[in-house]
């Protein structure tokens, strides 16, 4: 059965609202043998993801760039798993105040560097989340399962 891993870094209700989102569209009625995992961040381990078959990403954009968390997420995972999981979807979400430009930026290039294949459009969200907002995160939870299904 394909494993959906999620890896985040939820530290506040706007974060709470998006992932839940995400994780209510990748588990959604006909999203079926798709197994899904959810893991924080500083959690997630390489074999996390090497066991997974495909990725959706949160974080939030502190100073201009990824969160601390996921960044380390990376740091632990970039080598162990550079070759093995090269090819495989992924998608991902940013909150921030203002501006998500620099991680939305940092993001792109480590998955770029991984060699993943993105999935789905992006979900960049400043602000209070609005509903266009919540529904384009569960739009990337569905879609990005519903392409690991057999």
């Amino acid at each position: 059965m394909p494993t959906l891993l999620i890896v985040h870094h939820t530290p506040s209700p706007n974060c709470q609202t998006l992932l839940e989102a995400v994780v209510s569209g990748a588990t959604t009625d006909g999203i079926e043998g798709v197994r899904t995992v959810r893991r924080a961040a500083l959690a997630a381990t390489a074999s996390d993801v090497l066991e997974a078959d495909g990725y959706l990403l949160g974080t939030p954009a502190n100073l201009g760039y990824m969160s601390g968390a996921l960044k380390h997420f990376f740091d632990q995972v970039y080598y162990p798993c550079l070759d093995a999981t090269r090819g495989r979807p992924f998608g991902y979400w940013v909150h921030g105040g203002n501006d998500v430009t620099g991680a939305v930026r940092a993001l792109e290039s480590v998955t770029t560097g991984l060699g993943w294949r993105r999935a789905a459009e992006a979900v960049k969200v400043t602000g209070e989340p609005a509903k266009a907002d919540v529904q384009a995160c569960w739009e990337l939870g569905a879609t990005v399962a519903a392409g690991l299904m057999d």
